[in-house]
């Protein structure tokens, strides 16, 4: 019988750099869906601020840090990202681990801004999405997450079924970009 092999959903795809901008996967270690029972949002967000050192995110926001940060992912989700959820969670929402469902790729550099006007039908320059500001979009035909991480750095998260394809695409605009700024 054959032998499983775990694998990330951006393996041998990434990491890529072209002009000044790069391309990398996050392989993230959990995520969780956090949807809050009715009226419990004020006492899941005091809940996870007192186990995971962050609030309920604002709707299009996100919250937290590196490593540990609480994403506004629709009307009454939150996408909790890298620790394990605190079981008193569950008293107020309910989760769903979404570990392996999602692609998580970090777009950084000078033209990250450029290379996703391109793709995705939101303003996403700084002056007016900024750092801890998130949007669920469409980058050509898939349905993304875009937050904004830094100065020049975004987090994108596509389907796993779709992280050729989001791959493929942001290259593609990379590349444009690239040119663009050569000639």
């Amino acid at each position: 019988m054959g032998e499983l092999v775990t694998k990330s959903a951006c393996e041998e795809l990434l990491p890529l750099q072209i002009g000044g901008v790069q391309l990398s996967e996050l392989t993230q270690t959990r995520m969780t869906s956090l949807a809050p029972k009715r009226g419990q949002e004020d006492a899941l967000s005091d809940v996870l601020k007192g186990a995971h050192g962050m609030a309920l995110p604002a709707v299009n926001r996100a919250t937290g840090r590196e490593g540990a940060r609480a994403i506004w992912f629709g009307m009454g989700q939150v996408m909790l990202i890298g620790p394990m959820p605190d079981v008193a969670l569950g008293a107020f929402a309910a989760m769903t681990d979404q570990s392996d469902a999602w692609a998580v790729v970090r777009l950084e550099g000078t033209g990250a801004e450029d290379v996703l006007a391109r793709l995705v039908p939101l303003d996403l320059r700084s002056g007016s999405f900024k750092r801890g500001h998130t949007a669920r979009s469409q980058l050509q035909h898939m349905t993304v997450s875009v937050t904004r991480v830094g100065e020049q750095a975004f987090q994108i998260m596509a389907f796993r079924s779709m992280a050729q394809t989001l791959v493929h695409e942001l290259e593609t605009a990379m590349k444009r970009v690239a040119a663009r700024s050569a000639s």
